[in-house]
This record gives structure tokens, sequence and C-alpha cells, in this order.
């Protein structure tokens, strides 16, 4: 029984997608639940599955090729099995030469070889793209490798940590004898001195993406932005006293980001039209707080949000944010929690920024940015004291929202910080 494997409905907000890799080719098994092939999105990375054990018989579409929703990609043989590989003969090998491999072995064969059994196979189909792709690449079993994603999922920190420290014993092994070496590959020859060369590579859906949400949000949004300090010592002081604690207690660490949530919240119960979109000539206000937490990743900056920041305690707004850039860098996270959000945090800080403009995330009317905390000297009480600063910056879309209630709102985020006691007493 055939059966035709076809792109998932996509979300009403992508139209379409990108289909950047086959992981099976014809006449290869595949189980199910399998992931078939991998489609790139404006957003997130999206895994095809097998919907039952088969061989794949006809690939429809090549890589590269734009797909909608519902397009056949791929034809499958339910319940056949793959065809035996054919014995070859070895040739004869001279008495103390070294056998090699066949330099192109089958694809099935070099899964196998990196997942073992059919146990293992199984929990690679489990991993995301960019994790598979580098356990396939190197030949590693994923059932040897320690978890510490959610779920008891492989990230790509977890494969890359295990590579180096498999790596460091083998540089103590004797090396062979110098008769015995192969010889080593020659370096490409370097440039010639003075060559002008240059690379052209296409963007990437991801990218294309990013670079027309940031235009349009310029040219449909009067966009107006403005700066504050704030003295993040009580911050310091009060993380430094019960991070231990908090970290012992809720299983993940006392971070900046959780504070900098809670006081936007608090700002912008204060000022609602900052919380506020535009939608043609009215305005729409949002009475509830899904905050979206910038994250950069290798293929990008990605937005995913905490909803109902507001009901949650420093504890889960910590884990989940936690959560989403793991899942966004490994390649897992889920389109769901890229869309929506009423307000905007991103933080250049971590990069060493020490100022910047960021640009609103449309619909969105205002976006905060965190810079680079840094020790300088202020005035405090009449005398000169070194204090932990740092730059906030609020921008916004000045249609709705006038520079008084902007520069009150940052004022109300600074007042928040610098005495956090009332972030958590409500006043």
């Amino acid at each position: 029984m055939t059966t035709e494997i076809r792109v998932p409905q996509l979300p009403e907000s992508v139209a379409d997608a990108t289909l950047v890799a086959w992981h099976k080719q014809p006449g290869e098994a595949i189980r199910r639940d399998e992931n078939l092939a991998d489609l790139e999105t404006d957003k997130v990375v999206l895994e095809v599955p097998a919907p039952a054990n088969g061989v794949v018989r006809e690939l429809r579409v090549q890589s590269g090729t734009v797909v909608t929703s519902g397009q056949v990609l791929a034809v499958i043989e339910e319940g056949a099995v793959a065809p035996a590989a054919k014995p070859v003969a070895a040739p004869a090998v001279p008495t103390g030469a070294a056998a090699t491999a066949p330099a192109a072995a089958a694809p099935a064969a070099r899964a196998a070889a990196a997942t073992g059994d059919g146990e293992d196979a199984r929990e690679s189909a489990k991993l995301s793209p960019s994790v598979r792709r580098l356990v396939e690449e190197n030949q590693l079993n994923p059932a040897a490798i320690p978890a510490s994603g959610r779920d008891g999922r492989l990230t790509k920190a977890d494969v890359v940590g295990f590579m180096e420290k498999k790596a460091a014993p083998a540089t103590a092994v004797a090396a062979p004898a110098p008769a015995a070496r192969a010889p080593a590959p020659r370096p490409p020859a370097p440039a010639e001195a003075g060559a002008r060369t240059e690379q052209r590579v296409p963007m990437t859906r991801l990218r294309a993406r990013i670079a027309q949400r940031l235009i349009e949000a310029q040219s449909s949004q009067a966009l107006l932005t403005s700066f504050n300090e704030v003295d993040l010592t009580a911050v310091q002081e009060l993380r430094a006293r019960y991070k231990e604690r908090f970290e012992k207690d809720n299983g993940v660490k006392l971070g900046f980001m959780s504070f900098f949530v809670k006081a936007a919240i608090a700002a912008l119960k204060r000022f609602p039209v900052v919380n506020a979109s535009v939608d043609g000539t009215d305005i729409i206000y949002h009475e509830y707080y899904d905050i979206g937490v910038a994250v950069s990743t290798e293929r990008g900056l990605m937005v995913p949000v905490v909803r109902d920041a507001d009901r949650k305690s420093f504890a889960q707004i910590e884990k989940q944010v936690a959560d989403y850039a793991r899942q966004a860098r490994d390649g897992s996270i889920a389109l769901e929690d890229l869309t929506g959000g009423t307000f905007t945090i991103t933080n250049g800080g971590v990069f060493g920024s020490l100022m910047s403009t960021p640009i609103v995330n449309a619909p969105q009317s205002a976006i905060l940015g965190m810079h680079k905390i840094q020790e300088r000297p202020m005035v405090v009480n009449g005398a000169v004291a070194v204090r932990p600063m740092m730059y906030l910056a609020v921008t916004y879309d000045h249609r709705i929202i006038d520079g008084r209630e902007a520069v009150q709102f940052l004022v109300a985020i600074k007042e928040a910080l610098e005495d956090p006691g009332r972030m958590l007493l409500g006043i």
C-alpha cells in the first residue's frame, strides 16, 4: 500500500515553507514517526514524520523547493522492507596492509552505525534537525549522550560537550609510527596577497523575514526612542543573598530577566497604552501581559512569548525563558510559542552593548532594551560612589504613545528595579 507524504497544515500566519533537507532517499527504510524531511518557515524548522513503517519509493520535490500546505512531498510503501544489499567480494589485500571500508557507504549503513540498535534509532527520530545532523555527521549514538533538554531531549550543547569529552582522552593515545601514518592532506593554498574576493550567499527564510518585518515596522510606525539609566545595586544584592536558595528550591538560576519582566509589567499596568497595538484607526488595549523575550540563535533572532507573565512567579518566568532559549537554539521550539505578544524585552547587554535603539516588534507598540551593566561613579546622597549602572531604552510608536507616557514608563521601570521589594509587595 502506497501512502503520499504531504506538507502538514501550516499556521495561518505562514504562507509557505522551504524544504531544506531530506533525511531519507528512495529505497531506504523508514519507521513510523521518524523524520523524513525538514521544512524551514519564516520562524521555525518543522519536521515531517512518517505515518507508518515502510520504504521510501519516491521523492517528489528537491531540497530548496518552496512548498505549501497539502503539497505532496514523497511516496512511501507501507509495510515494505528495504532490499538487502548484495554482498561484494572484497579485493585482495597485500600482507601487512590495512583493510579499508568502501568510500561510499550506504546511508542506511551509516545510520545503523550512528545509532546502533532499533531502540537507539527510535531515540534518534526524536532529535531536532540541528542535533540530528550533528549526531549523524559524527556517527554518534544518541542514547549514549546525557540529555539536559526538556522531557529528556538532547540539545546541541549536550552533543558538543559529549564530543569534546570524547576527543580529550583521544589526544593522549600514542600516535602510530611515522612509517604507517598516512600523509597529511595539504592545506588549501592561501589567497593571493591583495586578492579582492567576495561570496554571495542567499538569506535564510528567517533572516529574510526578519529584514521584512523590520522594514515594515519602520515604514508603518512613527518610532522614537527614549533613554534612562538604572542603578542595579539593590537587584544585585537581592540576587547574591538568595541565589543559592532560589536555585536549590526551583532548579533554575535567579537571573536578571525575571526582575525586568516584573518591572515592565508593573509599568505597563500604570501606562496601558504602552501595552496596546494599532489596528487601522483603532487602538486595541490588551488587558493581559504576554511578554516576548528576544533570543539570539544561529539562524537569527527569535522572540518566544511568556504568556500571562503577570500571573507567573519569578521562578516560573526564569524557567520558561531558559526553556525557550534552549529550544530556540536547538531548533525544537514550537511555532505557537513565537506568535503574539503584547510587549517585548531585548537584552543587547549579553553581547556588550552599552546603548542601542531597538526596533518595535510590530504590531506591538513598544519594546524595552536592556544593556550592559557597567560600574560607574555616581553621586549618591551627596557623595561619589561606584554603582552597577545600566542604560535602558524604550522605542515606541509615537502615533499612540506620547513622549510624556514613554518617559514616565521608563521611570516606573527604573523605580521598580531600584527598589525591588516594591515588586514583591505589589506596591
